[in-house]
Order: structure tokens, then sequence, then C-alpha cells
């Protein structure tokens, strides 16, 4: 089935709603968690693509960051993050995106992301390539040395356990000194410049469900590698019951996949003995 036009459509309107809100939303926090921001741009958002893939695809199975969980019983599960980088939005900073990614079964086999702020949207289709505005995109040479690239690196402040953040802390120097410079959007803008080519990797430790799916059909069909943070497959097994999973991920280019797995390898290793 082609999902291209149905992606476009959906994430252009979502662009523009973006747009419309942008500068002018008001923000809260989900249960306290200072680090997890909501606004209304982020619910109307999800509700909109919530409707269209009810009106296009009824029979599919839905999973939205915001609004919850439509359960059709189907091998297809439409996963939706409204705004990605959610924190970024609600400052008026223009480095945000809409997710919107759709599961086979275990296996994420269409999506798309938007950089509303840039006027960019990001397709794929398994099997099909990795499109920016209908232009072919492709991941660095894979044979770059990861001592020459730009590697993006979300993460945040773990509250409840400090010591966990000065450890993730301690392993994130090693990629510093192993690479150019470390960039942090900790959103799927980051994922957009691993996809164009731009930034040789994107790392993440602590996300969702919705902050996979649709980036992770983009990087592979851009040439990348994407698995867990450790270098193992992501399982999206059942995803309906992931909504509050912790996951996380490891994209880029299999050469550059290769030298940050053995830098995270290594440090686990030494850190274990520690």
């Amino acid at each position: 089935m082609d999902y291209q036009l149905f992606l476009m459509k959906t994430l252009a309107d979502a662009s523009q709603m973006a747009r419309d809100h942008f500068g002018r939303v008001t923000s809260a926090t989900k249960n306290g968690d200072t680090s997890q921001v909501v606004t209304e741009a982020d619910i109307e958002i999800g509700r909109m693509m919530c409707e269209e893939i009810k009106r296009t695809y009824p029979t599919h199975n839905i999973l939205d960051e915001e609004t919850g969980i439509v359960n059709k019983h189907s091998p297809y599960t439409w996963v939706i993050d409204p705004i990605d980088g959610t924190s970024n939005f609600a400052q008026a900073s223009p480095l945000y995106g809409c997710m919107l990614g759709l599961l086979k079964d275990h296996e994420p086999v269409a999506g798309g992301f938007a950089l509303p702020a840039f006027h960019e949207i990001y397709t794929a289709e398994r099997g099909k390539g990795a499109y920016c505005n209908q232009q072919r995109v492709r991941v660095q040479d894979e044979e770059e040395l990861l001592l020459s690239s730009l590697i993006a690196y979300g993460v945040e402040g773990h509250q409840d356990d400090p010591n966990r953040t000065r450890k993730e802390c301690e392993l994130l120097a090693e990629i510093i000194l192993a690479c150019r410079s470390i960039q942090n959007s900790s959103s799927v803008f980051d994922a957009a410049m691993v996809v164009k080519g731009v930034y040789g990797g994107f790392l993440y430790q602590n996300c969702k469900i919705w902050d996979n799916v649709a980036q992770q059909i983009l990087l592979e069909e851009a040439g990348a590698v994407y698995t867990d943070f450790f270098g193992q497959p992501i399982d999206y097994r059942n995803p309906l019951m992931k909504v509050t999973e912790t996951f996380s991920f490891c994209a880029a280019p299999p050469a550059l996949h290769r030298q940050l797995q053995q830098i995270i390898s290594t440090w686990s290793r030494s850190s274990t003995r520690m």
C-alpha cells in the first residue's frame, strides 16, 4: 500500500497548525516531571492526526502520545508524536517536529516527520527510500570517520536518580572525545540532520515508542543502522502495551554505528567493573 500521499498531507496540515500556534502557547508539565511538557498544540495536532487516520484507515490501531490508544485489533498501528521537542516549541525554539509512523505487527513499514519551522517534510516506506520534500536523501558515506562527524546526543536529567545522569555524562564525555562535536536539540530535528547527511549519528537513552517508529523507518531507508542504545533490535511487539516503557536508540551509518557501539561497549565494561 502507498502511504506517501497520506503522510505528506497529514504532516503538512500538522505543520501549519504548529506554525499557527508557534510563539503563542501555554505549557504544563506532565505529572510534575519538568522534562515532560505539553501544550494545547500537542493536543490539537494529535486529535487531527487521529481523525485523519480513522477516516483513511478505519481498521488500524492508533497510539498517540497525548490522546491515547485506539485498539482495532489490527496488525497495523499508527504511532503519533504530535510535537516532538515540546520543550523547545513551548520556548519558541524552531528545533521541534511532528512525527507519524506505522507499524505492521512489530516492524516499522512507513513513516514521516515534519520540521514546521523549516518547511520540510520527510517521508519513507519500507524498500522505497527516504525523501525530504520529495527529494531523495541519504546519510553520510558509511566510511566516514567518527572523528570528523557531528554526533547528536539527547540527554535529560533524572531527578529521581541523579547518579544515573552523572554516569551517562561520563559516557557522553567519551563520545565527545571521539567525534568532532556534539549537537543536542533532543528532538526529531537531530534525526532529520542525520537523514540528510549533516550529522553522523543520533543517540538517546531515555525516550518512548512514539519517539522511535517514524524516525526509524526514515533513517533506515536513508541508509542508517537503527538499534537500541546498546546495538540490539528494538522490540515493538504488542505496541499498544508499551506506552509507559522506556526505549532508547543509536542511529548512524554502518561504519559510524560500529564505532559508536565500540565506545559504548568499552565504557559499559569499565563502568561495570567500577
